[in-house]
């Protein structure tokens, strides 16, 4: 199996456009995690069922985060995406998130190709309603293992998760 990071680009970042993979399917309670190292899906864990995504989760290919993964988006979409599908994505925004004191921020993506609904999602004001449900799910995830482990502090727009997603881009470029 080719390793994404190896064959895939982030995308054209400038024009708010990447390409992300699924790690994780919408509705989906298995966490599965993609090792670099041996270029294959793993499954993590089995969280609880009330922990099931509320939104497909992946990752922008060749950044670093500050956790050391690769950086993370959701991916809002009318269906669940199979785990290792890969899409190219417009950007909508950013969740700024902390998980066990380590930043390890979202950019919300919907496909760049939607033409079910997506077409009219330009931001994050267009899924505000879907908004407070991620916050909720990611604040509390981890509540039954370590409460008050996560946090997203604040929401930014595209410009701001340009300017996280470049700097990943760079932390991947240096190492």
């Amino acid at each position: 199996m080719a390793d994404f990071n190896q064959v895939l680009t982030p995308g054209n970042v400038d024009d708010g456009m990447v390409n992300t993979v699924v790690e994780i399917p919408q509705g989906s309670q298995l966490k599965v995690e993609w090792d670099r190292e041996r270029a294959a899906f793993m499954l993590d864990r089995v969280e609880p069922r009330i922990f099931a995504k509320p939104v497909n989760y992946g990752f922008i290919p060749q950044t670093l985060d500050e956790d050391g993964d690769e950086l993370d988006t959701l991916i809002v979409c009318p269906e669940p995406l199979a785990t290792g599908v890969w899409l190219e994505a417009k950007v909508l925004g950013v969740m700024k998130f902390v998980d066990d004191g380590e930043v390890d921020d979202k950019i919300v993506v919907v496909p760049a190709d939607n033409r079910d609904d997506g077409d009219a999602i330009n931001s994050l004001d267009d899924i505000s309603h879907l908004l407070k449900q991620i916050e909720n799910h990611f604040n509390h995830y981890k509540d039954l293992k370590k409460p008050g482990s996560t946090e997203v502090k604040s929401w930014g727009d595209v410009e701001e998760a340009k300017a996280v997603i470049k700097e990943c881009m760079e932390r991947w470029n240096s190492k």
